[in-house]
């Protein structure tokens, strides 16, 4: 018998292969058929980037504390410092809100959105199910602007720059119907596809 075999490597490391001189049929799994038939986990942060809001925030803080500063000191006398150290504290902890990421879970087709401040706190954004979205699409997608127009709320959990991967979804969550925009890697989309129909989902071509 001839021991040579043809070997194809597809996803997932899983080998199909051929016995020369046999009659073997071999079925190649696609990547998406692969992805649902296991356990699927991916996670993406995204840092928000400072836009002129925070900058004006950040300044007006330190020019009021400076402020408050001249104008309490000369009567403040031996609690001066305690004054100074409790303006520093609020302004840290102002400040650490302004530090925000965003992580996106996907987990066996269902999407969390978590909000973290200061690379510490955490809080939850959304949660859903990513076949039960309406559609989604790129943000700047004019061919489905009258759907995302009937959202009653508009959540950005970007980096605040649009790019070629900012996409946006229509989706129900806490009783409302939200427009959320998000900024997903390839990894992200290709697992978002394995599950949402193409007759909702339009990649940005």
């Amino acid at each position: 018998m001839n021991n040579n075999f043809n070997i194809n490597i597809y996803f997932c490391s899983t080998f199909f292969y051929t016995v020369a001189g046999r009659q073997t049929r071999a079925y190649r799994i696609t990547t998406k058929e692969a992805i649902m038939a296991r356990d699927v986990f991916k996670e993406q942060i995204v840092k928000r980037e400072p836009g002129l809001k925070n900058r004006l925030i950040k300044g007006g803080v330190i020019f009021l504390i400076v402020l408050l500063f001249f104008l309490i000191s000369p009567f403040a006398g031996q609690f001066t410092m305690i004054i100074i150290a409790a303006l520093g504290f609020g302004a840290y902890f102002l400040f650490g809100y302004l530090n925000v990421e965003y992580e996106y879970i996907f987990t066996n087709g269902e999407l969390d959105i978590d909000c973290i401040y200061s690379k510490s706190r955490r809080k939850r954004q959304f949660s859903g199910v990513v076949r039960d979205f309406e559609i989604m699409a790129h943000v700047e997608d004019r061919n489905h602007a009258s759907e995302f127009n009937a959202a009653n709320e508009t959540k950005d959990y970007t980096s605040g720059k649009i790019k070629d991967n900012t996409y946006a979804f229509l989706a129900a969550y806490k009783g409302k119907r939200l427009k959320i925009i998000i900024e997903p890697d390839e990894v992200m989309v290709q697992a978002f596809s394995t599950v949402i129909t193409p007759r909702k989902f339009f990649k940005k071509q």
